[in-house]
């Protein structure tokens, strides 16, 4: 059993990593294996909506970090992590850019895969940028993972995330948590709900 974790924070060993490191950890004493990806400083390329990766099977855009995405997806997980920092109340954007593309062309593949994000901020906007990373777990049928309280941890400066010791600990239960459901949800792709040929309703004819 495998889950990845995308760290969506510019500074590769910052509090977003340390926070997504606890994570980690727990899953690893529950011994499933963890990956952790962190998207760097570089340019991310959002998505254009051309509708490639529906016939090719993955985005136009084969950047190296989408494609090593990609091929750890498509090798096979049984769950998602997303961590960010908060800017301006929200997600940081290149992550955004980088989601809107996995989750549009790897949707099937991440389907009934337990997911869950986790957020670090100096003082406010967690709240908001949780719920906005959710979001991409709810329109794939991904059953979210809870912990004891939001998965936020504070920090401002690198490191000082290990300071806020119930942001650790809400970290660490949601590994466990993570690892429960994983364990439970252990089903082929035969015991999942019978999927209805999808409707789209357009307001404007």
């Amino acid at each position: 059993m495998k889950v990845l974790l995308i760290n969506g924070s510019p500074k590769a060993n910052g509090n977003t990593f340390l926070a997504l490191s606890e994570v980690a950890k727990a899953l690893n004493e529950e011994e499933i294996q963890t990956e952790i990806i962190s998207i760097g400083k570089g340019a991310i390329q959002g998505c254009i909506a051309c509708g490639m990766c529906g016939r090719i099977g993955k985005c136009t855009f084969n950047d190296d970090l989408y494609y090593k995405i990609w091929r750890t997806v498509k090798d096979g997980i049984d769950g998602l992590v997303i961590g960010s920092p908060v800017y301006y109340g929200g997600p940081n954007g290149s992550l955004c850019a980088l989601l809107d593309r996995v989750f549009y062309s790897m949707g099937m593949l991440l389907r009934y895969k337990p997911g869950a994000c986790v957020v670090t901020c100096r003082r406010g906007g967690a709240s908001a940028a949780f719920d906005r990373l959710n979001k991409y777990f709810t329109i794939m049928n991904m059953p979210v993972v809870s912990s004891q309280y939001w998965n936020i941890a504070y920090g401002h400066t690198p490191g000082q995330v290990v300071k806020d010791e119930e942001g650790m600990q809400t970290m660490r239960t949601l590994g466990h948590n993570m690892a429960w459901i994983i364990k439970k949800l252990n089903v082929t792709e035969e015991g999942h709900p019978q999927q209805e040929q999808p409707v789209w309703t357009n307001f404007i004819k």
